[in-house]
């Protein structure tokens, strides 16, 4: 069986046909996150550190760090604040040294600067996995040398010089010729995840069916593990989880062993709550004077104040037992046991029956 390995110094995750899904937790991005991006150009890693521990905690096993962020004020004072081959490399070090800090969990090294690549290979402790590289050229004669060198595994996009096809033929011979290139530079199969684009479903009805079909051609021709951006499929329609929630088991059931996507259900923020307890207040309804915000989420279906697990956990933790990658059941068990019972990452009963009025 095709098995990547992904290293920390105390942590191993494996991406493998007979693995449990890895999930490679995306939030480290500034990339449209406008108060990230804002905080990172001050030299403020906090929220970067937050992230971290709350992927960790809701079950990411391999932490995705993108250093793709716009310094916009620092343009002002250097131009060289302009060009992402500048500030990538530093900002990616630093990046990987700060969720170092607070965290074990394995690294997946995300920019299209090679420069950025390189030194989060350098800061990275263990065997990180490296994304990217593409079919184009030069691409491959930039990524692939590093991936040797720093004897890594590492994603493998599914495009081009021509850039991303409709053509899952297309997908396909892109990914092929990515396996070949590799292994004429020393680098196996099983050091490859192949992410074979997950396309918009709600832009092109057939997106689905295309990628489940890479998914086995993935498998059994080439070998390979696959990744994606499981997110993509939902893009620009209503109830976004409920897709991501249907299509995860059914890529998983056809081949995909790993996805980069957020595990955490974001917490209910104060405006959220504000507008709700307006609303109760206007049905009239009276509620215990020492009611904390977290109880009345709970009584309301609002979800939490607090970051957990995301809906799209509960699903890929549920087709992991389904296709045997759960021994027992024990972490789905796990996974629904009360709060206090479950600990990091255990989702928790909904406290309580309906409260009568005072």
């Amino acid at each position: 069986m095709t098995r990547t390995i992904v290293e920390s110094p105390t942590k191993t995750a494996i991406i493998g046909f007979d693995q449990p899904f890895t999930v490679i937790g995306e939030r480290i991005n500034p990339t449209g996150r406008k108060i990230l991006n804002a905080e990172l150009e001050a030299g403020d890693f906090s929220r970067v550190q937050a992230d971290a521990l709350a992927q960790v905690a809701a079950g990411a096993t391999i932490l995705d760090i993108n250093s793709g962020a716009v310094f916009s004020n620092k343009m002002a004072e250097d131009p060289r604040y302009a060009d992402n081959n500048f500030v990538e490399p530093d900002l990616m070090r630093q990046l990987v040294e700060k969720v170092q800090e607070v965290t074990d969990c394995p690294l997946c090294i995300d920019s299209s600067v090679p420069g950025a690549l390189e030194a989060g290979l350098d800061a990275a402790k263990g065997r990180p996995l490296l994304n990217s590289v593409t079919g184009e050229e030069e691409r491959l004669e930039l990524v692939l040398p590093l991936v040797k060198k720093y004897n890594v595994p590492v994603v493998a996009i599914s495009n081009d010089d021509t850039g991303i096809s409709e053509d899952p033929e297309v997908r396909f011979a892109v990914a092929k010729k990515i396996v070949e290139r590799a292994a004429d530079f020393g680098i196996p199969a099983y050091d490859i995840v192949v992410d074979p684009l997950v396309m918009p479903v709600g832009a092109m009805g057939s997106a689905g069916l295309q990628v489940f079909e890479l998914n086995k051609r993935l498998r059994n021709e080439l070998g390979v593990n696959t990744t994606c951006g499981a997110s993509n499929i939902s893009f620009g329609l209503p109830n976004r989880h409920g897709i991501n929630n249907a299509f995860l088991p059914m890529a998983m059931a056809t081949g995909m062993t790993s996805a980069i996507m957020n595990p955490v259900a974001l917490p209910v923020g104060p405006k959220k709550l504000a507008e709700k307890k307006a609303e109760v207040e206007a049905a009239g309804i009276i509620l215990p004077a020492d009611m904390d915000d977290e109880a009345f989420c709970q009584m309301f279906g609002l979800g939490s104040t607090k970051p957990r697990a995301g809906k799209e956990m509960e699903a890929i933790r549920a087709a992991n037992f389904l296709t045997n990658n759960d021994e027992g059941g024990a972490e789905w068990i796990k996974f629904n046991k009360p709060a206090g019972d479950a600990g990091e990452g255990g989702r928790g009963r909904r406290g309580g029956g309906r409260r009568r009025r005072a």
